[in-house]
């Protein structure tokens, strides 16, 4: 199971030469809330375009040197006024993703029949020059307020008054500004997210009716150590706050987020792993608690809820996790290369990265220790027995398949004892085949290690033997090779059968870092929940390349921000068209998932004294 397949990666393209006017549409809605939009007032600029700035700073550092502080209480109001909980900033900014690609999509489709200079590649792009917008133009840009609503009286860092009336946003560049919005939203959507945290403890947790129909035990189950969560959630969010507080321009902000994701975080794995007895003690909760059921259905019922499920309060950590990885990538694609905040960027990205796997880990062990028992109990081996249950082992794929017997001749073919029955349970190192008996019980007929297993895709011979290939044994539980003939109920089953038993078998089945320069994508536009071991959870807005498409509409496909591979329907997801837009997504994929460089070795010591002196 794939707890944290969250959603919001690899986001659209963004040309670094912001000096295009397609680089500034793509920004205006590209990623989210903040960190989207480019459509900043008086933010193009130059000295050159405007004399009376010419004395201007016009770096970064001086432009921090100039800047007088915001008041504390400017932060600290701003912050209490978001007015949308967690999951509705979720659903807004993804949407929001989702529509960008799409308008880019269509853009790219509009201009195909125009002149040969609208076909340049991204490089020839970079070195035209094109007129750039009046400040009133550019003014005149609709703006992105993702958070926007009438308990809400800010958007964007460019909108808030405070920076509007400093005149810094004549001073710093186009992409500085996208990238004081993308730092701007991590701590925005941090308190939207401590929101949501604190309604889940005292709106739920702490209900005094709720504590009586609950036994200790299942209220430990149900909220775990939601507790330490928030105050980790509270101290970030404080740190956050205090950064910005420090002057009008943010300065960095991951230089936080990796001291928390290396030494407090750790309570989210906690958490998360607790998934599996959660979901289960809720179920269990709901079927055998009337009380419980129907004192849940009242407190989801009140306005602060805002029509929200309880469900969606105890996931939170969960997603937040990732969310806030994926924070870091939008960033990180905005910061120089081979500055020194792009080094502290992809430490913090790194130890993220790093909880989140931890996080996966602690769910998918829970499930399998379970799930194996379950297998073991039902099987009963015609051979010598093979000890199904191990720590280093977990299902794969399970299902049932036709075998065909007897020879290919005409008058076999039209019996009807062609084909019989056999069922597969394909773990990570082994195969085992069973046939299925009365009381939910396999009896187990046929094993092999999963490294000794061949397919082989038989040519198509008509109806009767469509969606049948053929699997190898190099050397069975008989110690001596062996073949099936099998039939699959259609053709993606059949393909995701041959690529779960052989992985290996096609050299198309490769990472994207072989650099496939324009592999096939797609965005998911309907969440979808995996179904069995061998398919991947969708969340919106995730980005993927298109690895093998069937027919019948499935595809297998690797998702960009963390390469995990796994099948789905091809209607959870439209295609991107544009190739700009693939490349330049995998572009950023490289970036984010760049391995150590000198640089970054050389600029770690230095990032942790700095850290220790702001303290």
């Amino acid at each position: 199971m794939e707890l944290l397949a969250a959603a919001f990666s690899a986001a659209c393209a963004v040309d670094h030469d912001s000096s295009t006017s397609e680089s500034d549409t793509r920004d205006s809605a590209g990623h989210l809330q903040g960190s989207e939009a480019s459509s900043t007032p008086g933010n193009g600029t130059t000295p050159e375009e405007c004399p009376a700035l010419a004395e201007s700073p016009t770096t970064l550092t001086e432009a921090l040197q100039m800047i007088q502080p915001i008041p504390s209480d400017s932060w600290k109001n701003l912050i209490e006024q978001i007015g949308l909980l967690y999951q509705e900033y979720r659903d807004k900014s993804t949407l929001q993703e989702i529509e960008t690609r799409r308008q880019q999509d269509a853009e790219i489709q509009g201009s195909e029949g125009g002149s040969p200079a609208e076909e340049d590649t991204p490089e020839e792009e970079e070195e035209e020059e094109e007129e750039p917008a009046s400040p009133a133009e550019r003014r005149a840009l609709p703006q992105i307020c993702l958070l926007s609503n009438p308990h809400s009286r800010f958007n964007l860092w460019q909108d808030l008054p405070e920076i509007r009336s400093s005149g810094i946003l004549d001073i710093l560049q186009p992409e500085e500004v996208k990238l004081q919005e993308a730092m701007f939203e991590l701590v925005t959507s941090e308190a939207s997210y401590y929101k949501s945290l604190n309604l889940l403890v005292s709106h739920f947790m702490e209900n005094e009716r709720l504590k009586k129909i609950l036994h200790p035990s299942e209220a430990h189950i149900l909220f775990s150590n939601v507790l330490d969560v928030m105050a980790a959630s509270e101290r970030f969010l404080l740190e956050l706050e205090h950064r910005m507080e420090e002057n009008i321009v943010i300065s960095d902000v991951c230089d936080i987020v990796y001291r928390y994701a290396a030494e407090h975080f750790s309570v989210y794995i906690t958490y998360v792993s607790n998934q599996t007895y959660q979901e289960r003690t809720y179920k269990q909760l709901l079927q055998e608690k009337t009380a419980f059921r129907e004192l849940i259905a009242q407190l989801e019922l009140d306005p602060k809820c805002k029509g929200l499920p309880f469900s969606s309060f105890l996931i939170l950590p969960f997603q937040r996790i990732t969310r806030l990885k994926l924070l870091v990538q939008n960033i990180l694609k905005r910061v120089e290369e081979r500055s020194e905040r792009e080094c502290t960027a992809l430490d913090a990205h790194k130890e993220l990265e790093m909880v989140v796997k931890a996080c996966n880990e602690g769910v998918r062990k829970m499930s399998r220790t379970e799930q194996m028992i379950s297998i073991q109990k039902k099987m009963e081996f015609k051979i010598k027995s093979v000890p199904i249950i191990s720590h280093s082992r977990w299902l794969l794929k399970q299902g049932e398949l036709q075998q065909m017997s007897g020879p290919k001749t005409s008058r076999t073919l039209r019996t009807k004892k062609l084909f019989q029955e056999i069922y597969l349970f394909l773990f990570n190192d082994l195969l085992v085949i069973c046939r299925q008996i009365p009381g939910d019980k396999y009896q187990v007929f046929d094993s092999a290690p999963r490294g000794l297993l061949r397919v082989e895709e038989l040519e198509d011979q008509g109806q009767t033997l469509a969606n049948v290939f053929i699997l190898r044994l190099l050397e069975n539980s008989d110690d001596r090779e062996a073949t099936y003939m099998l039939k699959a109920s259609s053709q993606s089953e059949m393909k995701r059968w041959m690529t779960s038993l052989a992985p290996n078998r096609r050299t198309k089945f490769v990472s994207f870092t072989s650099r496939l320069l324009d592999c096939p994508q797609v965005q998911c536009v309907h969440p979808y929940v995996a179904q069995q071991p061998d398919e991947l959870t969708l969340e919106l807005a995730d980005i993927l390349n298109i690895l093998e498409k069937t027919e019948d509409g499935w595809i297998f496909g690797e998702r960009l921000h963390d390469q995990e591979r796994g099948w789905f329907p091809s209607s959870m997801t439209e295609e991107i068209l544009n190739p700009k837009i693939r490349s330049q997504n995998l572009k950023e994929c490289f970036r984010v998932h760049k391995m150590e460089d000198p640089q970054r070795s050389q600029n770690k010591d230095r990032r942790k004294l700095g850290s220790r002196n702001r303290q």
